[in-house]
């Protein structure tokens, strides 16, 4: 993704999902499925869903799905997809520009998966906002890059980035002592460039209970 041209973000990422048939594989994030995989069913939100490759795998393992998400466009091929797969009846999509507006209600598990932008984003507002939409018992579950692939250099950074470390964002969120950390991590994994040069890239991920 290169410097940014548009700079609102409703318009940006609208513009990024028009751009391509497809944006995502459809395939989950690998650190939800790794940190929820053992979690009981029960209501789910996903924060910036994109095409909802994460939601039609929670909805598989039978939770019941809320997906936001900023573009329309990227909501309208998350509920195709959810439709086509047999799950429209234990799914629901809803647009904010998150920071700006936020989905109301408490769930049992609220996933976060690389809600990184290039364009403004409240991300520790957001971050906020998600722990105190996680009901008693649940779970809070959040996924970022750490960093660049190790194949970029420098010079090759599309624009500049400040990546969250894994203290920074337990600071940020401020929990009280209701909470408890069940990881906190940071994960290497593969990441070769588009031309197949190998790399690998570093990824973080907190996964989080309010115990009451």
């Amino acid at each position: 993704m290169s410097i940014p041209q548009i700079t609102d973000p409703a318009e940006f990422w609208e513009d990024r999902y028009r751009s391509d048939a497809r944006v995502w594989s459809g395939n989950p994030n690998p650190l939800l499925v790794r940190e929820a995989v053992g979690l009981a069913p029960g209501t789910a939100l996903d924060l910036g869903c994109g095409e909802g490759g994460d939601v039609l795998w929670l909805a598989a393992r039978g939770w019941r799905v809320t997906g936001v998400d900023i573009s329309a466009t990227a909501l309208e091929r998350a509920a195709a997809h959810a439709a086509e797969a047999g799950f429209a009846d234990r799914v629901a999509f809803e647009r904010h520009e998150l920071g700006v507006t936020f989905p109301q209600g408490g769930f049992d598990l609220v996933s976060a998966q690389f809600l990184q932008s290039p364009v403004a984003l409240d991300q520790d507002g957001v971050l906020k906002r998600a722990a105190g939409a996680v009901a008693p018992g649940g779970t809070l579950l959040i996924g970022m890059h750490g960093g660049w692939p190790t194949w970029m250099e420098k010079h090759e950074h599309p624009f500049d980035a400040d990546f969250p470390t894994l203290q920074g964002v337990l600071t940020a969120l401020d929990l009280p002592d209701t909470w408890r950390v069940d990881t906190l991590e940071a994960v290497e994994r593969p990441s070769p460039s588009p031309e197949g040069k190998p790399g690998t890239r570093a990824d973080n991920v907190w996964r989080l209970t309010r115990t009451v």
